[in-house]
C-alpha cells in the first residue's frame, strides 16, 4: 500500500534533550560530592527515558509515574522525585526539571527540519505523536517547521499514551489515511512500535546524541521520498 502519511515521535526522534555541562557545574549530592560525567549522563537518561520505571519509586509515586504523560502536575511530581532519588538536591532538581520542560533546551537532530520539509513537499501528511506532559510545539516554531506538521497529538491533551492503539488510530483518522498508509518513526520499540498493531509500518531510530546521528531520520523515511 502506498504511504500517504508519516507519524513522528518527538523525544529521541526529532529532538533530544542534550547534556549541557553548565547544568551540572555545581551539582552535588547530599555529601557534597560533585556528579561525575557518568552520573550526569545517568541523570539525563532518567529524565528522558521513554518507557520503564527509571528508579525505585514508593507507592505514593507509582500512579504518578504510570500517568505522568497525561497530567502536567503528576509529571512534575514524579520527575522531581526521580531527580531526588538520583541524588539531586531539591533546589537543583527544580532547576533541572524546568529545563526538561523548556523547549528552548531541546536540540533538533541535524536532519529533522530537512526531513519534515521534504516529506511535506512530497505531498505526504505529517503527524507528531508524543507521550509528553508539556507543549512541544514551540520547539517546532523555533526552527521554522510548524507549517509542515498537519497534526500534533500530545498525550496530555489527547488523554491517551503510546502504545495504546487509540492514539495511532486517532492520528490516522485526523490525517484521513488508513493505518496501512502510515509510517510511524520513533525511538522506542515498546511505545512507538505499538503502531504496528493497528497496521502502520514502523521505523525505529537510535536516540543517541544529535552529533552521533546526522541522517537517521533521512534513512528512516528514504522509501517514502523515492
Amino acid at each position: 500500500m502506498t504511504l500517504r502519511a508519516v507519524l513522528f515521535d518527538f523525544s529521541g526522534t526529532l529532538f533530544r534533550l542534550e547534556e549541557d555541562e553548565s547544568w551540572f557545574s555545581d551539582l552535588a549530592d547530599a555529601d557534597g560530592t560533585l556528579f561525575d560525567l557518568a552520573a550526569q549522563a545517568e541523570v539525563m537518561r532518567r529524565m528522558t527515558a521513554p518507557v520503564g520505571q527509571v528508579v525505585q519509586l514508593g507507592p505514593e509515586f507509582r500512579d504518578a509515574w504510570e500517568n505522568r504523560d497525561l497530567d502536567p502536575a503528576l509529571h512534575r511530581k514524579v520527575y522531581l522525585e526521580v531527580l531526588r532519588s538520583s541524588g539531586v538536591l531539591d533546589g537543583q532538581a527544580e532547576r533541572l526539571y524546568e529545563r526538561l520542560i523548556d523547549t528552548d533546551f531541546w536540540t533538533p537532530y541535524p536532519d529533522a527540519a530537512d526531513v519534515l520539509r521534504r516529506v511535506h513537499e512530497a505531498g505526504i501528511k505529517i503527524g507528531v505523536i508524543s507521550n509528553i506532559a508539556f507543549d512541544i510545539r514551540p520547539a517546532f516554531e523555533r526552527i521554522g517547521v510548524t507549517r509542515y506538521v498537519d497534526e500534533f497529538l500530545l498525550s496530555y491533551l489527547e488523554g491517551v499514551i503510546k502504545p495504546d492503539s487509540k492514539i495511532f488510530l486517532r492520528a490516522c483518522e485526523r490525517l484521513d489515511v488508513a493505518p496501512g498508509e502510515a509510517l510511524m518513526v520513533g525511538d522506542s520499540e515498546e511505545a512507538d512500535g505499538g503502531a504496528a498493531a493497528v497496521g502502520c509500518q514502523v521505523a525505529i531510530v537510535d536516540p543517541v546524541s544529535t552529533t552521533e546521528r546526522p541522517d537517521g531520520l533521512l534513512t528512516a523515511v528514504r522509501d517514502v521520498l523515492r
